[in-house]
């Protein structure tokens, strides 16, 4: 388990999430010369805590930014 923070790009605010990611995957995904996918590095993750690693949003900030799902 790790403690992920990033800044969100709609708010601004920094956001820590706590994930089930070693520091071996963070260190592949953050590798600029990197050529697997987010989902193939991370398969454990839910799409809401990849998209929160890759740009930092919330669940809540995209709620906030575009209202609820229907």
């Amino acid at each position: 388990m790790m403690q992920v923070s990033k800044m969100s790009p709609f708010t601004g605010n920094i956001n820590t999430m706590t994930l089930d990611i070693s520091p071996n995957q963070m260190a592949e995904f953050s590798d600029p010369r990197r050529t697997r996918l987010v989902q193939d590095i991370f398969p454990n993750l839910s799409q809401d805590e990849r998209e929160f690693i890759m740009s930092g949003t919330t669940p809540d900030d995209w709620k906030q930014m575009f209202g609820e799902d229907e």
